[in-house]
């Protein structure tokens, strides 16, 4: 059973992500509780869970910040997410239980098989966490989960906060995706690294395009 402070972080990283919690905004306890519908303790533990794993930064006397949307940190933690997800995917071809890889299936073909409208940004942003979702639990390691879950929820909302052409880099971004599960499916090891660092490159691009975007905006 999940527990409330589990359920409090859940909350609040979709939060996040979502650009719900505006970055650089002070929130309080209280109005840390008034969000999540929990107390002051699963409020307490998530702040400080979420704080370890940098999505949000504790003022003491002051309230909880929501950091900045910043191209370096975002770079820095796609340097990171770059070998946590090869391994990710190397573990989730050797170990996917058939039903995972049922789960898997079934996602690169639900758009094919049926119509689908327009996605929106948060509509696709759910779609790639169901895709990490079961590319991490099919791979079967608990600490791979914790380590990667933080850096793919902030990663979501660098990109959800800076796309220009939604309909461009949606269907980009699904495509990446889509051919790192196909081929996991098929318990392709070498497609399914090179799909993968195919996926943190365009991650890599994106961020580089923001960074000029912004090197060219009068101050």
């Amino acid at each position: 059973m999940t527990s409330q402070s589990d359920q409090t972080v859940a909350i609040l990283q979709d939060l996040i992500e979502r650009g719900e919690l505006l970055p650089g905004a002070m929130l309080s306890e209280r109005r840390l509780m008034d969000l999540t519908g929990f107390g002051r303790t699963p409020v307490r533990e998530a702040v400080q869970r979420l704080a370890l794993s940098h999505m949000l930064r504790i003022h003491p006397g002051r309230g909880v910040e929501i950091p900045p949307v910043s191209v370096e940190d975002q770079l820095s933690r796609l340097e990171v997410r770059r070998s946590l997800e090869v391994l990710a995917v190397t573990l989730a071809c050797e170990r996917a239980s058939a039903r995972d890889i049922a789960e898997m299936r079934g996602l690169v073909a639900q758009p094919e098989a049926e119509p689908q409208p327009a996605p929106s940004l948060l509509s696709y942003s759910d779609e790639v966490r169901l895709t990490h979702g079961i590319i991490i639990r099919a791979a079967h390691n608990p600490y791979l989960e914790a380590l990667m879950k933080p850096l793919q929820t902030l990663s979501r909302r660098f990109w959800i906060m800076n796309v220009r052409d939604e309909a461009q880099e949606i269907a980009t971004g699904r495509a990446l995706h889509r051919q790192v599960l196909t081929t996991i499916a098929a318990r392709d090891f070498k497609q399914a690294r090179d799909a993968s660092l195919a996926l943190n490159d365009y991650l890599v691009r994106f961020a580089l395009n923001v960074l000029a975007q912004r090197a060219r905006i009068p101050a």
